[in-house]
């Protein structure tokens, strides 16, 4: 199994290029399930979530091509086609893997008229259930049955006729499986309280650019009126707003400068406000966002929310960061119960992390050392990769598999602005 080594105390300074988001490729893949026609998707991150989903979509019936990266360079192009939907069933072993797998329950139903969909797995930071997803569908026409640990939805007349439901509560995955399902619906729906994240936006564009029809993009109000069908395209992947903030992190615990070339300030307000509140310069530039410490950082008080508030996939290398602040910072997590399992491992480094139900306070401390610690989620990990590269001495983080579901070749991107970090494989 792979482990991940730094030696810290290095201050990083350079440009640092933003991969295609994970988190929009994942809601992006599966609408090559609602056209016959070919969809080329490119600036695709190449991320083990990306592969496994391109897995579960070849065993539904999806043909993918991928062109070849020239070396140094990142992302890729690849090009799906669903000229036929061989199995309505996503199974267990495949969506066990990761949780996004469920996004292929909407495109699904409203191609096929039936769709079948284990319960999903995915990264254990919560209780993250998918009574919305199903909610907005039956809303929608759809009927709904569980059993055996499967969902199975079916339009009864073949194809689901539209419909309006209102969320009581913001749900990105349930928002993006409502709007797929919508834009071959037999009439007129709408999604009230819809969440407005930049990767529904990205989904709603290639949507848009597939042939659908859908107002208020932006909004929290959105109206999708189903068309006969849709059409192919070829649509860039949005770049990676938490990658861009996780590496505004890296500058920050480091006293460092970093260029994030092809991140977009307007998705990422709240990230760069609380960064500036640290202390850090924050420059907007026609190619992106420079990141630089100057001097100590200041203590926070941050509170995650839905978009466009601060976003919980930060709240990890935020608290990281802080571990160096020059006072106490109080954090609180209102999106996932159990998303603070990074805190014992930061604990190991000599963090002074107090966690309290939600909250978190983290006492800044004059330095940090390196140890063997253990990612336990994706942004946990990345958590980890921060305070190691500002540590004394080595940090060994394991199970790193956390962190190839999200952030493309790291290890390149921090060597090049300075890190001593590699990879190694044991045995």
């Amino acid at each position: 199994m792979d482990s991940i080594h730094i030696q810290g105390g290095k201050r990083l300074e350079g440009a640092i290029p933003i991969s295609g988001a994970k988190n929009a490729a994942l809601t992006l893949l599966p609408c090559a399930l609602l056209t016959e026609d070919k969809l080329t998707l490119t600036n695709l991150p190449r991320l083990a979530d990306v592969d496994s989903f391109g897995h579960l979509l070849n065993m539904l019936g999806v043909s993918t091509k991928v062109e070849g990266v020239k070396p140094g360079e990142f992302g890729r192009c690849m090009t799906l086609r669903a000229g036929e939907i061989a199995s309505t069933v996503a199974p267990y072993d495949m969506v066990r893997r990761m949780r996004a797998s469920i996004l292929v329950l909407g495109p699904m139903l409203a191609r096929a008229g039936e769709s079948t969909v284990s319960l999903p797995g995915g990264c254990a930071i919560g209780d993250r259930p998918i009574d919305l997803h199903l909610q907005a569908l039956e809303a929608m026409g759809a009927e709904i049955e569980l059993a055996a640990g499967y969902v199975k939805a079916t339009a009864p007349k073949g194809r689901i006729g539209g419909g309006d439901f209102s969320f009581p509560v913001v749900s990105v995955g349930a928002t993006e499986n409502a709007l797929m399902a919508a834009v071959l619906a037999a009439g007129r729906s709408q999604l009230f309280n819809a969440a407005r994240e930049p990767e529904i936006v990205d989904l709603c564009k290639l949507l848009v650019a597939m042939g659908g029809r859908i107002e208020g993009i932006g909004s929290s109000h959105l109206i999708i009126d189903g068309v006969e069908g849709l059409h192919g395209c070829t649509y860039a992947v949005m770049p990676d707003r938490i990658e861009a903030g996780s590496y505004a992190c890296a500058a920050g615990i480091t006293g460092g400068s970093v260029d994030l070339v092809g991140a977009r300030p307007e998705e990422m307000l709240a990230t760069t406000n609380a960064l500036a509140q640290c202390g850090l310069i924050v420059e907007f530039h026609e190619a992106g966002i420079k990141v630089t410490a100057d001097g100590g950082l200041r203590p926070l008080a941050l509170s995650t929310a839905p978009f466009p508030g601060f976003a919980t996939d930060m709240q990890a290398q935020f608290m990281a960061m802080l571990c160096r602040a020059d006072g106490d910072s109080f954090l609180e997590e209102t999106i996932f119960e159990n998303r603070y399992m990074h805190v014992p491992e930061l604990r190991r480094m000599g963090a002074d992390v107090d966690v309290r139900g939600r909250s978190a306070i983290v006492r800044g401390v004059p330095r940090l050392t390196g140890a063997q610690v253990m990612a336990t989620d994706l942004r946990a990990s990345m958590s980890l990769i921060l305070a190691g590269l500002a540590a004394e001495g080595e940090t060994e983080v394991l199970r790193v598999y956390h962190l190839d579901r999200g952030y493309e070749r790291l290890e390149e991107k921090l060597s090049a602005v300075g890190a001593t970090i590699e990879r190694r494989s044991a045995g």
